[in-house]
């Protein structure tokens, strides 16, 4: 017997048969390879150890720390987190990280099917939707609405490496925007050490001109007691001037590092307010390095660089795949007529599926020449990533050195700022009684101020080392980005040294 079928199972029929022909290609596509190289890491000779680094066990990093666990000054934290929540650098970063976002979305996609709809109504005279008709002279009106839907069929991985090379660079702005973020906290804490040095430079120069001033005013009045002579107080005069001279300038550069501070934190130029002092700026606890192959987990930019090095080697698969024919699977469903009354009664159904191929057979070396780039742009990622942990390495070993060897320096110079006080104090005991000229007591003077100077300078330079070591190692990199710019959960303690009236900037006046 033969069974008469109807349309709707003709469509029904179609519709089975299409499903188990897409569900077989899929089936297909996910079990197959992406053609070009899976990525793996390069080999990094790590040393065992950092130059310069302690002997003591590992247990942990510096790099552990969060950020503000090494920098415990209340002002400086405040100063972090608005700079944090503010700063344009990172704000642009977070931007580029987003458009990074809706990249790798946008490549991702690629793996689905397309769907989309045509919709159309024509009426004209001798014409079949606006195509000529022979079918003698007659006017007619056709209408055609129609889903269609186009998928590539990822045999050879093409769309695959795409995403995943879309995906690697998402996630090295992401790296991007964490080393920023990581730059902001050690610019802020290096610029704010800066400024409280030049408040302590300050604070010596103005101590040495009230020293040399009641220098000159003891001997003008032995001058005018007639014992002592003009050499004294002209001598005098010029020690005053000279300390003076540098009151302005240090006030200067005091103004322009605020400045630069509130540009950190997104504000306009202005003074900053602070309550300590450089000298009661505790130093960062001395927590080990920990180990030289652990830095490529934790330093942005190392990550960062990886990532790229990922995004490249997805293109060199990208551009083997080209080689290859593109396969694609097309459908259509719809109601196509050239009478609208019949788009209703069920006898206008149109529908197709098809299966096409197309893939180059001469393109002149332009497949050949696009692979061979995708390699080199490979080989200059890999070279960027070797260069930038190597980097990591030496930026760590400096830091290390730094801070022991600006420690041993400055209590050396603490030492000999001591012996200096205690020789102004001889040398003018001395002078009262007669027994020396005024010149020891200059020649003290002149000696102790420079190097009271060069131990605030070097007090300075033993916080920074620390601060570039914390940078070098891409401390708190287990900190998520909100736990980052959250900071600490309790406010943290005051220092109460009041500063000097002569150090404060015009908020705190």
């Amino acid at each position: 017997m033969r069974i008469h079928q109807t349309p709707n199972m003709v469509c029904r029929t179609a519709r089975l048969q299409c499903a188990a022909i897409v569900a077989a290609i899929v089936v297909f596509v996910l079990t197959g390879c992406a053609v070009g190289p899976d990525y793996q890491r390069p080999k990094i000779e790590a040393p065992q150890d950092f130059r310069f680094a302690t002997t003591q066990p590992v247990v942990e990093s510096m790099a552990d720390l969060p950020w503000w666990e090494v920098f415990h000054d209340g002002d400086l934290q405040d100063l972090i987190r608005t700079a944090l929540e503010n700063n344009y650098d990172v704000r642009i970063a977070v931007t580029r990280v987003e458009q990074s976002r809706q990249l790798a979305e946008a490549a991702r996609g690629q793996m689905f099917p397309s769907v989309g709809y045509r919709f159309g109504v024509a009426r004209g005279q001798n014409e079949f939707l606006g195509q000529p008709s022979d079918a003698g002279i007659q006017t007619s009106t056709a209408a055609a609405g129609v889903i269609n839907a186009a998928w590539e069929i990822d045999i050879w991985g093409r769309v695959r490496r795409l995403n995943e090379s879309a995906r690697a660079q998402f996630l090295a702005t992401e790296e991007a925007k964490r080393g920023v973020m990581l730059s902001l906290v050690s610019e802020v804490a290096q610029a704010y050490l800066e400024l409280l040095e030049l408040d302590l430079q300050l604070d010596i120069s103005q101590r040495a001109t009230e020293s040399f001033g009641r220098s000159l005013k003891l001997f003008t009045d032995r001058l005018e007691g007639g014992v002592a002579n003009k050499l004294a107080t002209s001598r005098a005069q010029a020690a005053v001037g000279s300390a003076a001279a540098q009151i302005p300038e240090l006030q200067r550069q005091i103004a322009i590092k605020e400045d630069q501070l509130n540009v950190l934190v997104g504000r306009n130029p202005g003074p900053i307010v602070r309550h300590s002092t450089l000298l009661y700026e505790s130093l960062p606890p001395d927590v080990p390095a920990g180990l030289p192959s652990s830095l490529l987990e934790r330093r942005p930019d190392v990550r960062q660089a990886e990532q790229l090095l990922r995004s490249s080697n997805a293109q060199i698969g990208v551009a083997k795949a080209n080689f290859f024919p593109q396969v694609g699977l097309t459908a259509l469903l719809g109601k196509v007529s050239p009478d609208v009354s019949t788009i209703t009664g069920g006898q206008a159904n149109a529908w197709s599926i098809a299966l096409g191929a197309a893939g180059p057979i001469f393109q002149g070396g332009t497949l050949l020449a696009q692979y061979r780039q995708a390699e080199a742009a490979w080989e200059q990622a890999r070279l960027q990533y070797e260069q930038t942990t190597l980097n990591a390495f030496r930026e760590v070993s400096d830091a290390l050195i730094s801070r022991e060897k600006f420690g041993q320096s400055r209590e050396q110079l603490s030492t000999s700022v001591t012996s200096y006080h205690d020789a102004v104090d001889i040398a003018l005991q001395r002078f009262m009684l007669g027994k020396s000229s005024y010149y020891e007591v200059l020649e003290a003077q002149q000696l102790l101020y420079p190097a009271e100077s060069s131990l605030a300078q070097s007090e300075l330079n033993q916080r920074l080392a620390t601060v570039q070591l914390y940078k070098a190692l891409g401390g708190g990199w287990q900190l998520s980005d909100e736990r980052w710019n959250a900071g600490p959960t309790t406010a943290p303690a005051t220092n109460p040294v009041t500063v000097p009236a002569s150090q404060r900037s015009e908020s705190q006046q």
